[in-house]
């Protein structure tokens, strides 16, 4: 009987750690970098070369703990708005003890630090200031409207920078991509700021839609939501693309519908829905990675240079 209880308690208590740190998000993270790295970044190296790069590893591993640690110290900063934003979460959330949080905390980011000085002193100076922007961020900036939007964005798409200059790719199509990337990102975490509304007025956040309201925040993302069509129509220039370009016409249609269906949204299950769409969006973005002809991009690339 003591056996099975023991049992079940620690499968709570890892369940609790895997609500904490998103261990789905994680896998989804470590999938896009990988997949990045192949069919862009890595130019003309080989599936395996990129397989058997030990520093891309330890860049991966880096980024998992770091993004863990600050997953676990936003959650920690966060715990009365999660009650009232996301009470079932939360309550899975408060298994773990807010003391072997912060101690959790501590340890993947001196992990995290040690497999980016394993790579390089300046990859260890990149993930050591990583740290402290994501704490920076939950313990200050999300609490400002501007600051604590295009923080959050910012902070989304640096794992994937660590994998550009890691490969020293300064192709057109993957700032064109990036810029993409940032616009959607920017769209859903003003979404996600919709949604948890209530929490922030209750944690003192001052967030877009509460320092400018709703009206204006859907004004914002109907402007984001046109701007990210210039680099789906730039990026439809590049043949390396490839099939990825259906995709893109995906991308053009679902984020048109969300801007129609936001502007007319006023519930907290609204806005979940249409935050769930742009996960599932990125999500599929991600894995439509594989659909990129390389060796078109690598022509593109000495075709510029030349």
């Amino acid at each position: 009987m003591n056996s099975k209880f023991y049992d079940r308690t620690l499968l709570v208590k890892l369940l609790s750690l895997l609500s904490v740190v998103r261990g789905y998000n994680i896998l989804v993270l470590v999938a896009a970098q990988y997949l990045a790295a192949i069919f862009i970044f890595s130019e003309n190296k080989s599936l395996k070369h990129v397989l058997l790069d030990w520093h891309l590893l330890y860049l991966v591993l880096a980024t998992v703990c770091v993004i863990a640690g600050g997953y676990i110290i936003n959650n920690f900063y966060d715990v009365k708005a999660d009650r009232i934003n996301k009470p079932i979460k939360s309550t899975l959330d408060d298994k773990i003890k807010q003391e072997t949080k912060l101690s959790l905390y501590f340890l993947l980011n001196f992990t995290g630090f040690t497999f980016g000085w394993l790579v390089s002193w300046r990859a260890g100076v990149f993930f050591a200031c990583y740290i402290f922007g994501i704490w920076l961020y939950s313990h200050k900036l999300k609490r400002y409207p501007l600051l604590g939007l295009f923080s959050a964005t910012i902070l989304t798409i640096l794992p994937f920078f660590v994998i550009f200059v890691h490969y020293k790719n300064f192709s057109k199509v993957i700032f064109v991509h990036a810029f993409f990337l940032f616009f959607v990102i920017v769209v859903r975490e003003l979404i996600k700021d919709l949604e948890n509304i209530k929490g922030a007025i209750v944690n003192n956040y001052n967030t877009f839609p509460v320092v400018y309201g709703e009206k204006k925040t859907k004004q914002f993302i109907f402007l984001l939501l046109g701007l990210t069509l210039v680099p789906i129509i730039i990026l439809f220039d590049y043949p390396a693309i490839q099939y990825m370009k259906y995709y893109f016409y995906l991308a053009g249609i679902t984020l048109t519908a969300i801007g129609f269906y936001t502007w007319k949204s006023y519930t907290k299950k609204q806005y979940q829905l249409i935050h769930n769409i742009l996960k599932i969006l990125l999500l599929i973005g991600v894995f439509s990675l594989l659909l990129i002809d390389k060796s078109l991009l690598l022509d593109k690339v000495i075709n510029q240079l030349n």
